[in-house]
């Protein structure tokens, strides 16, 4: 399994839960292992970025709200705590709580150091979690949506730069250009070059 590349000693879920507020990176939990997580690129700040502002937009004065990355996922009874992208949840937990056990929506920007594990690992722990209804995972370096539905018996459906894309969790239709707005990889090169000499031939 290709995790993250920093790790410690077992420790108790009390003890990582007590230590990561003391902690200056984030770090997720695995079965009593921690694993530090790598910093992230622009291309994936964008795609969060972008997510949160439609989502959150969305999502005003609904009984649902959004997180980006630094809301931790409780799961596996507590052998799991990891950090999605986004996940949006319920808006009746406790405002304390430093993390959620009932996600609606959980979305993960893939990399090349976490790909394996959000798709297998995560994919499958989420996947248990009894108010799941969908998982989303976004690639970086090409534009490429896959998106698993409770709905469909978490078989994967596709999306691609012309498609339009509905949460079914939430109710809400974008594009998927409106996710990968200024990102800036070799589709979304190509792409802008294309529109733009068809602009021109006009």
């Amino acid at each position: 399994m290709n995790l993250p590349n920093y790790k410690t000693a077992y420790i108790s879920e009390q003890d990582y839960l007590d230590s990561e507020e003391l902690s200056d990176v984030r770090r997720e939990y695995i079965d009593g292992e921690v694993w530090a997580m790598a910093g992230a690129k622009l291309n994936h700040q964008r795609l969060i970025s972008n997510l949160v502002i439609n989502i959150g937009g969305h999502l005003k004065n609904s009984q649902y709200e959004v997180f980006s990355s630094d809301v931790k996922v409780r799961a596996d009874k507590g052998k799991k705590y990891f950090y999605p992208d986004v996940v949006m949840s319920c808006n009746n937990e406790n405002g304390d709580s430093v993390f959620t056990e009932s996600p609606r929506l959980i979305i993960e920007v893939l990399s090349n150091s976490t790909r394996r594990l959000d798709k297998t690992l995560k994919r499958l722990v989420y996947q248990n979690i009894p108010s799941l209804k969908e998982y989303v995972l976004i690639e970086q370096e090409r534009v490429e949506i896959e998106i698993f539905r409770k709905s469909e018996n978490w078989n994967p459906t596709y999306y691609y730069i012309d498609d339009e894309i509905t949460f079914t969790s939430i109710d809400l239709t974008l594009s998927v250009l409106d996710i990968y707005q200024r990102v800036d990889n070799e589709d979304m090169q190509n792409f802008i070059k294309a529109l733009n000499e068809t602009t021109l031939d006009d």
